[in-house]
């Protein structure tokens, strides 16, 4: 019987071990969503992971790493307002106004855009992580200018500048007055910009 307890440890155990730079990251997500970034801290992280100080160092030097890979990661998840932008299973002028759709609705508090939300949080424009959320904005707005250019604008770099201040601008809003369909207003402004070009 001692023997099955201490396999059954060793097995706890190397559960533990494995995969621990993604529960770091899945910890981070919660609580940078909940709490936001500035509040909240390594041991907090390494907490919620579970994992030791130690592991969490070995995998994330710094906050500012942590930050990074989790901002890095919801990029790549197409998670972000911009991801659907890069959908070819839906038509170009739909990717646009699916920008204004409701953000998470079961998210509480609303949140906006974690890159705006990141820069904000590191206000100093030459940081690690305000730099790859700017990287982010410019990257939102070059995309837009490709769907549009689908769509056969001749000019697409201003429309997608405006087209994406109203999508941040309606994300950020949403966060403020904790109402995930705020967008509604701006895809009716989105509309009219689509219609005149």
């Amino acid at each position: 019987m001692s023997a099955t307890i201490g396999t059954a440890a060793a097995t706890a155990s190397a559960r533990r071990g494995r995969g621990g730079r993604e529960r770091i990251l899945a910890a981070a997500a919660r609580l940078f969503a909940t709490q936001g970034i500035g509040a909240t801290g390594m041991e907090q992280v390494a907490e919620q992971a579970p994992v030791s100080k130690r592991t969490l160092y070995a995998h994330f030097r710094t906050k500012n790493d942590l930050v990074i890979a989790h901002l890095q990661g919801l990029a790549l998840s197409g998670a972000t307002l911009e991801g659907v932008l890069t959908r070819e299973d839906i038509p170009p002028r739909e990717r646009i106004l699916r920008l204004f759709d409701p953000l998470t609705a079961d998210a509480t508090p609303v949140r906006g855009c974690p890159f705006i939300d990141a820069a904000a949080e590191y206000p100093d424009p030459t940081s690690a992580v305000h730099s790859y959320a700017r990287e982010q904005k410019l990257r939102m707005v070059e995309l837009i200018a490709g769907v549009l250019t689908e769509l056969g604008c001749r000019e697409p770099l201003p429309l997608a500048e405006q087209l994406a201040i109203l999508a941040d601008g309606a994300a950020s809003r949403a966060m403020v007055l904790d109402e995930a369909d705020y967008g509604r207003h701006a895809r009716a402004a989105a509309e009219v910009l689509l219609a005149q070009a």
